[in-house]
């Protein structure tokens, strides 16, 4: 008989609901064993009713833990100085983490023994465990949330005419085995704790800094909303060529949504930070966490080689007819910049995969846009408008505000133009 607490041994003097707690902690570590009837001084006081406390004791490990936890636990009574002591000896579980029901995958239901206490584990603790223990994806492992909701969900199913229901969960690894929710889930649910940043810059770096929005909920809903942005950002220009007209979007459309998705479907979301997107003059940046799949390099994506690092994730996005078979991104993506002079540029560090887009005009407006011709074009759009706003002008010549309000304002000392109103609303009237 031990007569203090260690890591393996926690005295009770009585039953109370708490011991749950205990015999958590010891099946998330090592394993060990709860003494009912000895007091924190090692003095053993026993037990009045040892059959009806080990009833109670079982019947609460049994209702309020999850998963089951009873496989690694013995209840039995054993005589020490003339007394009754319930002993509750728990194996380290195999199914880890073990948790109290109603509290679910957090730190106030998940506990380790450290030294001679139980202690709640963080979420970071939590995640890892769940990898460790189940040896599968992030996507495939058990939800720290189990109180999700999948409005978007059900909606985008719907509009596809896709059957949603418990049957249906299960075939798309929404629940596991254990009928509780995967992370597939919480990424699909509308309470979905990934998020992204879309910055916009003016000129070809972060100087000067334009606006900045970020995207929550079902990664559905991310996915149609910021691809939504995008698209409103992405300009067309208006090339001549006699009385043929061609109209080219600043970055093509196909490559854009190919990237997107890609974002998406490869991020590793045990991750806890946001993908990025940063638009540029020149250029637009999409920062997926993660790097690239382990045993994978960059020159393999090249080759048409792909690896989902969530399949789950992936055969949803395929079922809704949103991507094709692996290993065609890339090479849709570069089919895109066919021709062009600039190329998509793909990139990847320890943890991070970055695909830059260059600006398809923004190289035809260096090419053609010296600052005299500029001048020429602002003059002639405000001679056949009768006037020209500064956004006009961005828009014109493909440049931020400072380079348009800078040739307006040289244009207005030449006596060239002559500024009407103030502020943002001005407008120059061609003298």
């Amino acid at each position: 008989m031990a007569f203090f607490e260690n890591q393996n041994i926690e005295f009770k003097q009585e039953y109370v609901p708490e011991i749950r707690k205990e015999v958590i902690a010891f099946a998330n570590t090592n394993g060990g064993s709860v003494l009912v009837g000895v007091r924190k001084d090692g003095s053993i006081c026993g037990v009045d009713d040892p059959d009806g406390v080990m009833l109670q004791i079982a019947n609460s490990l049994k209702d309020a833990i999850a998963p089951d936890i009873m496989p690694f636990v013995d209840i039995q009574t054993i005589r020490q100085e003339e007394k009754d002591i319930v002993e509750i000896t728990v194996s380290a579980g195999t199914n880890r983490p073990y948790y109290i029901r109603e509290k679910g995958l957090k730190p106030s239901g998940v506990y380790v023994r450290k030294g001679s206490s139980s202690q709640p584990m963080t979420d970071e603790g939590i995640r890892e465990m769940i990898i460790r223990n189940t040896g599968r994806s992030y996507e495939a492992c058990r939800s720290l949330r189990q109180d999700l909701t999948f409005r978007t969900l059900e909606e985008e199913l719907d509009r596809r005419h896709i059957e949603y229901g418990k049957s249906q969960m299960k075939t798309l690894r929404l629940t596991g085995e254990d009928g509780l929710y995967t992370n597939l889930a919480l990424l699909l649910s509308d309470q979905c704790e990934s998020t992204t940043k879309v910055a916009r810059f003016q000129g070809t770096d972060k100087a000067v800094f334009r606006d900045r929005q970020e995207f929550s909920g079902s990664v559905l809903r991310q996915m149609e909303e910021v691809y939504r942005l995008i698209d409103i950002n992405n300009k067309t220009k208006a090339i001549f060529s006699g009385l043929d007209r061609t109209d080219i979007r600043d970055y093509p459309e196909e490559a854009v949504r190919e990237v997107w998705l890609n974002c998406l479907t490869h991020r590793d979301y045990s991750f806890s930070g946001s993908t990025i997107i940063n638009i540029y003059d020149d250029r637009m940046e999409f920062v997926s966490l993660g790097g690239l799949v382990p045993g994978l390099e960059l020159d393999s994506i090249f080759l048409g080689v792909s690896q989902s690092r969530n399949p789950n994730l992936a055969a949803v996005l395929y079922r809704m007819r949103l991507i094709e078979s692996y290993g065609t991104g890339i090479g849709k993506i570069r089919r895109a910049y066919a021709g062009k002079k600039r190329q998509p540029v793909f990139e990847t560090a320890k943890g991070v995969f970055r695909v830059t887009l260059p600006n398809c005009n923004e190289l035809r407006n260096a090419e053609r846009g010296l600052p005299e011709e500029q001048r020429q074009m602002i003059l002639e759009f405000a001679a056949e408008n009768g006037s020209v706003s500064r956004k006009e002008v961005e828009e014109l010549i493909q440049a931020g505000t400072t380079k348009a309000f800078r040739l307006l304002r040289e244009l207005c000392m030449e006596g060239k133009l002559k500024a009407a109103g103030s502020g943002r609303l001005s407008r120059y009237i061609p003298l």
